[in-house]
C-alpha cells in the first residue's frame, strides 16, 4: 500500500523527512553523495536531525535526483508525489506568491 493522503501540518512534513534523513544515513553511497553534493558533514545531519531547515535540504537533496526520489518512495512505501508536497511544509520553500 503506498501513502498517498495529502500532509496537513509541518508535524507530518517532519516525520516524513525524517523518513528521508534515516534511508540517507543508512545508505553508505547515497550519504556520500549528500555529503559531496551538499557540504553537510554526516555529523552534522546527525547533530541536527530535528531541524527543520535540515530536513529541508535532505527532501530538496532527494528530489534533485528522480532515482533517489523513486527508491526512497518504494523503500517507504510513499507515492512520490507526496514529497513535493511535504517539502512545502518545511522552511525555505518556494511559493508561487
Amino acid at each position: 500500500m503506498v501513502f498517498k493522503a495529502p500532509v496537513a501540518t509541518s508535524d507530518s512534513a517532519e516525520t516524513i523527512a525524517l523518513m528521508a534523513l534515516s534511508y540517507v544515513a543508512e545508505r553508505d553511497t547515497v550519504m556520500k553523495q549528500m555529503v559531496v553534493q551538499t557540504g553537510i558533514a554526516p555529523v552534522t545531519l546527525h547533530r541536527r536531525a530535528s531541524d527543520p531547515e535540515l530536513l529541508a535540504g535532505v527532501l530538496d537533496f532527494l528530489l534533485s535526483s528522480e532515482t533517489l526520489l523513486l527508491d526512497f518512495c518504494e523503500a517507504k512505501k510513499l507515492s512520490p508525489d507526496i514529497i513535493a508536497r511535504v517539502r512545502q511544509k518545511l522552511p525555505g520553500a518556494i511559493t508561487d506568491g
